[in-house]
């Protein structure tokens, strides 16, 4: 068996009763939709058309919200329905950015994540779900696409059929008889709505106005024509427009549901506060055993109190996102191992022990004076250290990768840049210590030289690797124009770019470091590390917040 669903948009003619039959089915909450009819009018007055296209999960042949889940709450039946457990979830809202259609909300009384589920309540008793029972007009046809006998499967096979995002690989089975393309494609009218039929307009998710289009310069092809500047990738200047007062455009969106942005400020510090951890362990761990400096009991003390501290200010940050904190340790009682949040979260917590261990004992034996901690054992938990110190820097690339709904964070630059920015962190809490404790000279040296070319690195990245060379996909350049051109742009220049890199680098490069209340670092290469920090937040909140503020449906 493999469900799906025809949609007949010849037939449809928006009466909504989809959306109020799976409200009551399924007692969907107000405020959020598991079925809703998009709008999408054409022309300009007095020729003038309305399309409807019905909305609603896609029951992918290969679901992305299924891999991301860290606990098997969303899954894929064998019959090809792709359901959800709310008894199960724990919501942490991945399987949201994972959804490339906007398909999956938190439902408010449960918090946890819901969707259209194909009724299987009822198709397990052998009825048709609720929405093509009701439909007036036949629009809605449900069946087993694999059954040649069946409604559904000789449809498709006499009809030119279409889908939503394609080009994503999940193989949607909701299926639309002449599906308007317009409608089909979200980012066509990927511009904030001003106004919306029945309803006022509440969501964020909308990109800024398009960029107008450069002026052309008085310059001609060979052939004596007239040229026009080239613009930026992904970005036209305007949809189609007419010119008349009564419809302004010739493609505008009338209605559609209203989604919620899933992550917010709690992501972005949770990145930080796990570069400073991470970045602390893997920098002295890795120093030491190689011999780069000499072993600083001030800074295991000290630097690694600070990382324990980011550590467990991590994990809150990561159980306060969570819709249902007191479920947080299903990732480790249930894990489902594909997801890279239950990955992730298990290399945080061997992380947090290892190094919690390492530094717990270095600790006991410098304030009881009851034993020595050996170098072999420092070298072995040092060398045991660092790997999950790197892999606890660097996992939310996978993670982020798995979020198929968000085309930048696709980067295949992430894993590195997110090594990178953990060096940062590390180096600079280093620095921030040894304002206020005596250090080692040659650790505090090589602490300030990896920091100031890490930044420089760091820099390299931003501007030419992530946001300076063009985007494989459209909703990518869009994310990364809304950060360096749209609504994070001031941001992004004044805060991560001048305060989080050029500043840092200038108070490196300072001939004096200063005077320090003790001997080491001094108090520039403080203020450096605390702007870093400020900075990365900054970026980072931008990272975070532009994909998701663009519309996938």
């Amino acid at each position: 068996m493999n469900y799906g669903f025809v949609i007949d948009n010849s037939r449809c003619i928006g009466c909504h009763a989809c959306s109020t039959a799976c409200k009551s089915e399924n007692e969907v909450p107000l405020g959020v939709n598991r079925t809703w009819v998009k709008y999408v009018e054409h022309g300009a007055f007095p020729d003038v058309t309305r399309s409807f296209q019905v909305t609603r999960c896609n029951h992918c042949e290969n679901p992305p919200c299924v891999r991301i889940c860290p606990v098997t709450a969303m899954y894929q039946r064998d019959d090809g329905i792709v359901e959800f457990d709310k008894d199960v979830c724990i919501g942490c809202k991945a399987c949201m950015q994972a959804c490339p259609y906007d398909a999956i909300h938190i439902d408010p009384n449960t918090h946890t994540a819901a969707k259209c589920h194909y009724c299987a309540h009822r198709v397990d008793l052998g009825l048709e779900p609720a929405c093509a029972v009701v439909c007036p007009t036949e629009a809605i046809v449900a069946g087993d696409l694999d059954d040649p006998m069946s409604k559904i499967a000789k449809l498709v096979g006499r009809s030119r059929t279409s889908v939503r995002k394609p080009e994503q690989g999940t193989s949607p089975k909701v299926l639309y008889i002449e599906g308007d393309a317009l409608a089909l494609h979200p980012t066509v009218l990927a511009e904030r709505p001003r106004q919306l039929a029945f309803t006022q307009v509440v969501t964020r998710q909308g990109s800024t106005p398009a960029p107008a289009a450069p002026k052309s310069p008085a310059k001609t092809a060979a052939s004596g024509a007239r040229l026009r500047a080239p613009q930026a990738q992904g970005l036209p200047s305007t949809t189609i427009r007419s010119g008349g007062r009564m419809a302004e455009q010739m493609v505008q969106l009338g209605y559609n549901a209203q989604h919620e942005i899933p992550w917010h400020w709690q992501v972005p510090a949770y990145l930080v506060t796990k570069g400073i951890a991470a970045g602390i362990f893997a920098f002295l761990a890795i120093g030491w055993n190689l011999g780069l400096f000499a072993f600083d009991l001030g800074a295991m003390i000290w630097a690694g109190l600070l990382a324990v501290l980011a550590t467990l200010a991590t994990t809150g940050l990561l159980v306060a996102d969570l819709e249902r904190p007191e479920r947080f340790l299903s990732i480790l009682l249930r894990p489902q191992w594909r997801s890279w949040l239950t990955r992730g979260a298990f290399l945080l917590v061997g992380f947090a022990g290892v190094s919690g261990a390492w530094w717990a004992v270095e600790a006991a034996a410098a304030w009881t004076g009851a034993f020595e901690v050996s170098a072999l054992a420092r070298a072995a938990l040092g060398w045991a250290t660092a790997p999950l110190a790197i892999g606890a820097a660097v996992y939310t690339a996978f993670l982020f990768a798995q979020a198929e709904g968000r085309d930048l964070w696709q980067s295949p630059l992430l894993p590195i840049h997110l090594l990178i920015q953990a060096t940062m962190m590390g180096t600079g809490a280093l620095l921030c210590v040894a304002a206020f404790v005596e250090l080692d000279p040659g650790l505090v040296a090589a602490a300030r030289v990896t920091l100031g070319v890490s930044l420089a690195v760091d820099l390299f990245a931003i501007l030419v690797g992530e946001l300076g060379i063009p985007h494989a996909t459209e909703l990518a350049a869009r994310a990364a124009h809304e950060i360096h051109r749209g609504r994070y742009a001031a941001g992004f220049w004044w805060g991560a770019i001048v305060l989080g890199h050029l500043v840092p680098l200038a108070l490196l490069l300072a001939p004096a470091w200063g005077p320090a209340p003790v001997a080491g670092g001094g108090w520039l290469g403080a203020l450096a590390a605390a702007c870093a920090t400020v900075g990365l937040y900054i970026y980072e909140y931008a990272f975070v917040m532009a994909p998701q503020e663009l519309p996938n449906s």
